[in-house]
């Protein structure tokens, strides 16, 4: 699929004009809209009984953004930013999952609990479970100007899994180093499964090494902390996943793995479909 329409989730978090950038090169490389979203946790102002919306605040923090996106996109063709003008959990959460339904490409940051959040905790994986688009989560520490150059495709037999590797297809193209990596508990189904994948990215351009992990339970490792030390030891600028609503579907998954736990400890951007 053809990326021609990207949204990128803007706040006041520190990593916002980090992420931000890394939305208008992508947009700029693929010839792609940038849209821009404002929203972020914010409670009304109180006078006495009577509430009234927005705060002085909350206008100075969207005015903020403005001027912050109008910058980052000022070499773009084409490029938009809407204020999700909204305050509370669910409606941000409602508001940025409405605008993502419309994009090709999602970018978002990871949840940061450090000082005070901007964004609902369970934001990043509430729209990615529920806006049905590849949602690229940009970690809240380390530098990322592109990505896709040394990808890691997280395979399994599920349409997770088969979705985000369909829809990484665009952000890994021309790419110089990708692997492939399958764990399973029997070795032949997994090493069959990492071949076809392979095979499939290859018709795509793609030529990726394939790695195969035979999964034991109680091995005191969890799975996807083993997925995480290979994106490590490979040197992965992008980790490919499908993202899943009730941990994983790998064999011995629910041992602290699963979306969240990558959502979570995340070291390089992800690309997540579910």
């Amino acid at each position: 699929m053809a990326i021609r329409n990207i949204m990128v989730h803007l706040d006041q978090g520190v990593r916002t004009e980090a992420r931000l950038g890394l939305a208008a090169s992508l947009a700029g490389k693929h010839g792609a809209r940038l849209l821009g979203v404002f929203g972020q946790l914010a409670a009304p102002q109180q006078v006495g009984v009577v509430a009234t919306w927005p705060t002085e605040e909350y206008r100075e923090a969207a005015a903020a953004s403005r001027k912050l996106f109008d910058a980052a996109v000022a070499g773009l063709p084409d490029a938009g930013w809407v204020d999700a003008n909204r305050g509370s959990e669910s409606e941000v959460i409602r508001v940025v999952t409405m605008h993502a339904r419309h994009a090709d490409l999602v970018v978002m940051g990871q949840h940061d609990e450090r000082g005070r959040p901007a964004d609902p905790a369970d934001l990043v994986h509430d729209v990615i479970m529920q806006c049905g688009r590849p949602v690229l989560v940009v970690p809240y520490i380390g530098d990322f100007e592109t990505v896709g150059r040394s990808p890691l495709i997280a395979w399994s037999e599920t349409r997770e899994a088969a979705r985000a590797l369909v829809d990484s297809l665009d952000l890994i193209a021309g790419c110089g180093d990708a692997h492939v990596v399958s764990m399973g508990a029997r070795r032949e189904e997994a090493e069959d499964a990492c071949a076809q994948a392979a095979a499939h990215l290859a018709l795509h351009g793609v030529e990726a090494k394939v790695e195969v992990f035979v999964l034991v339970e109680h091995e005191g490792v969890g799975v996807m902390d083993m997925l995480l030390n290979r994106v490590t030891d490979r040197t992965a600028d992008l980790l490919v996943m499908g993202a899943h609503a009730g941990g994983s579907s790998l064999p011995f998954a629910s041992k602290g793995s699963g979306t969240r736990h990558i959502l979570k400890h995340m070291t390089v951007p992800v690309l997540m479909s579910n």
